[in-house]
């Protein structure tokens, strides 16, 4: 079996999920990614009529990110045609599961050299437009397995586990205080460039989402945003969907409702891709690798709690490459609640000091099918600033999945 080497990752900055406010909110999602190929190959020299595949991640398949997304982008990127391209989708995990997926071709001895990213414009197709919820409106299937909106679920982990408001705020303002080093101190330079307008005008160049100054008094003013949702009747016995979470959790007399706008995931566009290959191909074409994929794993989870796979899936990855919690130096965990790598570090015993020392998604935003080939472009730049050898990125996914993949710098 052949080794997939990490060649390089191009993103873009992280635009507010905003029509009215976001910078990236003109840009159509296809130009997104087309953008950020091109970059990625202006980095590399690869030659682009080489690659076989190109594997996007990419949530909200529906409107302008529908038909297939990939294959758009390489077109409209003016990449041979001979180049193609598949979309697909696991929820949040998407982007990382695009990179995995195009790892595998490589590891399996089919394919030489592949791109894997992902991509998703929230300000034009906001979550949910692809009208099929996280069970495709299947009322058998919602019998069987019932599930709630994922802010519910997560409050509903916060209550299991005893974290309070006071300690999701306090997550949530380091993610920030975090984040705002990062940038100063341009920790994003190496994978970032910026994108542009058909005029070559500059659009966005940094994350925009980051509250910078961000103190647990400002998080503690705002209103937790599940709790309304969380009383609404949705059977005809008037059940809740708190009182849908709690008929699989008996023990749970009331959530609490301690998810807000601050110490969640924030909403963004943004596009990353990642290029792979063979040891041989780099070899015979002059490309410096700059980390190998080492293992990566699924693991599936109840689904009413949905957010809890992350621990067990880095568990699985971290068998394949027989390590151990304290063999990893860096910890991307994606933060699609505050309490998603609270509970995690909780579980795992990491050290705290060793997870999203940049920030997360928090601060940074989570542009769904592109995050998690962006966590693996950060984690592999931090890598090699403090001269470290080896990372873990996860990330939680709808319906009780999660992703994990471990990379090991060259």
């Amino acid at each position: 079996m052949s080794e997939a080497w990490i060649i390089d990752a191009a993103r873009t900055p992280r635009g507010r999920g905003r029509k009215d406010k976001g910078a990236l909110a003109s840009v159509h999602p296809q130009e997104l990614l087309a953008q950020t190929l091109n970059r990625l190959a202006e980095k590399t020299g690869v030659e682009r009529r080489d690659v076989e595949d190109v594997v996007i991640g990419c949530v909200s398949q529906a409107g302008e990110q529908g038909a297939c997304i990939a294959r758009s982008a390489v077109l409209l990127a003016g990449w041979p045609q001979e180049v193609t391209g598949v979309t697909m989708n696991r929820f949040c995990g998407s982007g990382l599961q695009a990179v995995n997926t195009a790892a595998m071709g490589i590891m399996a001895g089919q394919q030489e050299l592949t791109v894997g990213g992902g991509v998703e414009s929230m300000s034009r197709q906001p979550m949910g437009s692809d009208g099929a919820g996280l069970d495709g409106n299947n009322l058998r299937l919602r019998e069987i397995h019932p599930m709630v909106p994922q802010g519910i679920s997560a409050d509903l982990i916060a209550t299991i586990e005893g974290f309070g408001r006071a300690d999701v705020d306090r997550f949530a303002a380091l993610s920030q205080r975090n984040a705002e080093v990062a940038q100063k101190e341009g920790r994003f330079a190496k994978s970032l460039f910026p994108v542009r307008d058909p005029e070559g005008k500059v659009l966005l160049e940094a994350d925009e989402h980051p509250r910078h100054g961000t103190t647990l008094e400002n998080l503690a003013g705002l209103k937790p945003s599940f709790e309304v949702l969380g009383a609404t009747p949705v059977t005809a016995d008037g059940k809740t969907l708190d009182d849908v979470a709690r008929t699989r959790y008996p023990q749970v007399s009331r959530i609490e409702h301690v998810h807000t706008a601050g110490n969640s995931s924030g909403i963004v566009d943004g596009a990353c891709a990642v290029l792979l290959c063979s040891p041989g191909y780099a070899k015979a074409h002059g490309l410096r690798p700059r980390g190998r994929i080492l293992a990566t794993a699924t693991f599936g989870d109840e689904p009413v709690i949905m957010l809890t796979a992350p621990g067990p899936a880095s568990r699985r990855a971290l068998d394949k490459a027989k390590m151990k919690v304290s063999d990893v130096d860096l910890w991307e965990i994606n933060e699609a609640f505050a309490v998603v790598p609270m509970k995690m570090i909780r579980d795992l015993a990491i050290d705290p000091a060793r997870v999203n020392p940049n920030g997360g998604a928090i601060a940074l935003g989570h542009p769904l099918g592109a995050t998690g080939a962006m966590l693996l472009a950060t984690a592999l730049d931090e890598l090699e600033r403090r001269d470290l050898a080896t990372a873990l990125v996860t990330l939680c996914i709808g319906g009780g999945m999660a992703v994990a993949t471990i990379i090991e710098r060259i």
